[in-house]
């Protein structure tokens, strides 16, 4: 009964002691002086501790084996180097990669910021990545998300009307479109129009490094009349090699203007990188210049397939989901975050901005400025419409469609 007594009572003084200086320890610390409890009590002296202090056995074992040993501190460090579990991302290297497919068609990018957001939560995602082979807790997903500039936000009340019923299943089939076409080395290109920027000497939204108290001095207001010159840069962004190609527009956003563009970028890049290829797949917005409902739009590009022989696949986002076409947060976003604060003096500052834009992943931009006219107001006749070779998908052939040159519908 007495070494009982005495047993309680060296536990209930060891957990006052570790108690009172704990939180001031660091886990080598906390180790030796454990064990050096341990070795004044002797036999048993572990197992007392243990319950004193909360410190599993091992590490008490262990930090006798370096007291008996007299193991040197180690140098500012607590643990050896390479001790410890390795990053989940080290030990399954494919985790980032399956994460990233997993989610990329359902991800919605604000053309003005690089951030993206996903609506699923994460413990679903970690569920899923489970049924993938990749062992993941939801906290370790959240984490993944944030390094990837992933963001979880709720719904702004800026659209009105309701979603198209059929909008989840065009999402599926645009994201099967491009899968197909990169698997078989068929050019995909994302395409759209940045909104239009004011040239002069206005106040660009944004901050930049500079000597304190010396900001850039811009006019007080920007309410320019019409004689203002604006610029219009059309984006072509290659989904493939992550690259983009951007026209800058002086004179208005037609669908001629959209076409021509696709054009400069063929003939300046896209004949030269997919020599062997016949057809390619353009993913657009659904409204704008290169919207579905647009006479303009087709004609032209029906003009660009006789002149190039190739057959062009066009896969339209749904009304309202413009911001999920993959060129506002792989090529728009950063064009924005690069020239944020610059005041856009003249046409050549914007092409150099958009030029030197780059990325961690690679990036290149390639930019030229176009001052062709594009007068609005044509009018596209019925007549010119029977000469479009355009043959319209199954599902909902308004938003999926195939223009073919003519002269495949003449051997025909």
């Amino acid at each position: 009964m007495g070494a009982m007594l005495l047993s309680m009572s060296t536990l209930a003084e060891l957990t006052q002691k570790f108690h009172s200086v704990w939180p001031l320890l660091d886990e080598r610390t906390r180790r030796i002086m454990a064990a050096s409890e341990a070795i004044a009590l002797g036999y048993g002296g572990v197992s007392v501790v243990h319950r004193a202090c909360g410190l599993s056995r091992k590490a008490i074992t262990k930090g006798i084996v370096e007291i008996q040993e007299g193991s040197a501190p180690l140098g500012g460090r607590i643990r050896r180097p390479g001790a410890g579990r390795k990053p989940i991302t080290v030990s399954d290297p494919r985790l980032v990669e399956a994460l990233e497919e997993m989610i990329d068609y359902q991800t919605r990018g604000d053309p003005e910021s690089p951030l993206r957001w996903i609506c699923k939560s994460t413990r679903a995602i970690a569920k899923q990545l489970g049924r993938e082979q990749h062992r993941v807790s939801h906290m370790k997903v959240a984490q993944i998300l944030h390094d990837l500039h992933y963001s979880l936000q709720s719904n702004r009340k800026s659209k009105e009307g309701r979603d198209h019923p059929d909008r989840d299943a065009q999402f599926r089939h645009i994201n099967a479109a491009v899968k197909k076409c990169l698997a078989q080395g068929i050019p995909v290109i994302s395409v759209d129009t940045k909104k239009k920027e004011l040239i002069g000497n206005y106040d660009n939204a944004g901050q930049q490094w500079l000597p304190a108290k010396q900001p850039i001095e811009v006019r007080g207001h920007d309410f320019p009349t019409p004689e203002v010159p604006r610029a219009y840069p059309y984006g072509i962004y290659d989904v493939g090699r992550n690259a983009g190609f951007v026209n800058v527009g002086t004179d208005h956003d037609t669908g001629a203007f959209a076409v021509a563009s696709i054009r400069g970028w063929w003939r300046y890049e896209g004949r030269r990188l997919y020599p062997d290829a016949q057809t390619i797949l353009i993913t657009a917005d659904g409204g704008g210049s290169n919207g579905w409902r647009l006479r303009l739009w087709k004609l032209e590009l029906q003009k660009f397939a006789d002149q190039t022989g190739l057959c062009l696949s066009v896969c339209h986002f749904p009304p309202g989901t413009s911001k999920w076409n993959k060129i506002e947060h792989r090529l728009f976003s950063f064009i924005s975050s690069n020239w944020r604060g610059e005041p856009l003096r003249d046409y050549e500052t914007i092409v150099n901005l958009i030029a030197k834009t780059t990325t961690a992943k690679g990036l290149k931009v390639t930019c030229r400025l176009d001052r062709r006219k594009y007068p609005t107001g044509h009018k596209v006749t019925d007549e010119e419409m029977k000469r479009i070779n355009l043959q319209p998908n199954k599902f909902h052939g308004e938003w999926n469609y195939v223009l073919k040159p003519n002269a495949q519908r003449k051997k025909s």
